[in-house]
């Protein structure tokens, strides 16, 4: 049977007809200045930059258009940018992970050749400040150049005169290691004014730049407040904001070096001579004073109770404590014992047969809180992390340290807390204060 179509059907049939012929709007074209560019520069312009820790600059388009199947090839693997932490145990400021949207869009930029654009439609977004600093007060140099005398490792502190008669406030700290090759990592240790005589004579005591310092720079018993600590991978970074470490006029920096001419940047033997520096933000007043704890077990470190037996695959240590407890002794009489502190930032340090950390609060009602989970460990990749919202540690609460390695490989000998890069560490660090503070 013949069907027939009214006209206002024969109507709306044309009408659709003529909608389907139409063209489809095609997908707006990514550009280097509107949407990689300005992405490239928040997630590695802290890094990728002249003189920064990348190996290369991505400073310009020009940059990126030669390295362009590079940049995909990382950041596909996910090897960059680096972000060790787990998203799912916190939220950090400045997070240089990628989402899979992100990840797509450098992609089809990418794949159509990597058009540039019109440098007019780049929306301003401003770079990370290169090296983690937002600005530079103060950069204290080594006083001359020092080549390692011991081998594998040689930890060497040097004094760093202090360049301000007041008192100030540290609010931001980069490491500049001189020679990649042979710094394993670096801390800045504060000397007080009482303690400076002290440091002189331990340098006096040795020939050549510094003096040799071994799990610390020898003062009053070893227990002396950072100033800041540096280990590869670490850009630097801005105190969180309102906070800073207490520096009297008259003090001292004792900058702690730790050497390894074993197992250079990319594990070949290094060598050669070294002038590290460092480079501090500095403000007269700060809003809460701060200071930086590092955590672990003290029986790990004075009795050899870290053990790792060779061909073990999963070696697991961990340790708990309350540090209000002691905070009174942690912080030399600055914070009040049996009070609340609170964690702003946080670290995890291991050497290389790490696999994985994790440092969490243990609550005194019940549960865990989470405050930094590397779940593959690389120990190239280390920094400190500031949290998007401060934790509170109430007294009676824990905070719990948690380390894996593996000490499988043929012909592993024993390992254990040591200061070589081929012994072990188990260390977290955190940054807080203390109301009243």
């Amino acid at each position: 049977m013949r069907r027939r179509f009214g006209a206002s059907a024969l109507l709306m049939l044309a009408v659709l007809t003529s909608c389907d012929d139409e063209p489809k709007p095609q997908p707006e074209a990514i550009t280097w200045h509107k949407d990689v560019g300005p992405l490239v520069q928040q997630k590695c312009g802290g890094c990728h930059v002249e003189g920064g820790i990348g190996p290369m600059a991505f400073q310009t388009y020009a940059d990126a258009h030669a390295q362009r199947e590079a940049i995909k090839a990382s950041v596909q693997s996910r090897h960059m940018p680096p972000w060790p932490p787990s998203n799912e145990c916190a939220r950090y400021v400045e997070d240089r992970s990628l989402s899979d949207e992100q990840l797509a869009l450098i992609t089809r930029w990418v794949d159509a050749g990597g058009p540039e654009g019109n440098p007019a439609d780049a929306p301003g977004t401003p770079a990370p400040p290169p090296g983690g600093l937002s600005r530079v007060d103060a950069t204290l140099q080594m006083p001359t150049e020092y080549t390692p005398r011991q081998s594998p490792d040689d930890y060497r502190c040097f004094i760093l005169d202090w360049p301000y008669a007041d008192t100030r406030y540290v609010t931001g700290f980069r490491a500049n290691p001189g020679n990649m090759g042979i710094v394993h990592h670096v801390i800045a240790f504060l000397a007080l004014p009482s303690q400076v005589a002290q440091a002189q004579a331990l340098d006096d005591q040795e020939e050549g730049p510094g003096y040799t310092c071994f799990g610390g720079p020898g003062l009053n018993g070893g227990q002396v407040a950072w100033l800041g600590s540096w280990a590869p991978g670490s850009p630097g970074m801005d105190y969180p904001a309102g906070t800073g470490l207490l520096v009297q006029g008259g003090s001292k920096v004792i900058l702690q070096v730790h050497y390894n001419t074993g197992h250079g940047l990319h594990a070949e033997p290094a060598g050669g001579p070294d002038r590290t520096s460092v480079s501090f933000k500095v403000d007269s007043r700060v809003d809460k004073v701060a200071f930086v704890q590092p955590w672990a077990n003290p029986e790990w470190i004075t009795r050899k109770t870290m053990n790792i037996p060779a061909g073990q695959a999963d070696v697991v240590h961990d340790w708990a404590f309350d540090p209000t407890s002691i905070a009174d002794q942690l912080t030399g009489g600055l914070f009040r014992k049996n009070e609340p502190l609170t964690v702003h930032s946080v670290a995890l340090h291991m050497h290389t047969l790490g696999t994985s950390t994790r440092l969490e609060i243990q609550r005194q009602t019940a549960g865990r809180e989470c405050l930094l989970d590397i779940p593959r460990w690389d120990f190239h990749w280390q920094a400190s992390y500031t949290l998007t919202r401060s934790r509170v540690i109430q007294p009676g609460d824990t905070l719990r340290l948690e380390c894996h390695w593996n000490n499988s490989a043929p012909g592993a000998a024993e390992a254990n807390w040591g200061e070589g890069t081929g012994d072990e560490m188990c260390l977290g660090l955190f940054y807080m204060t203390q109301e009243g503070q």
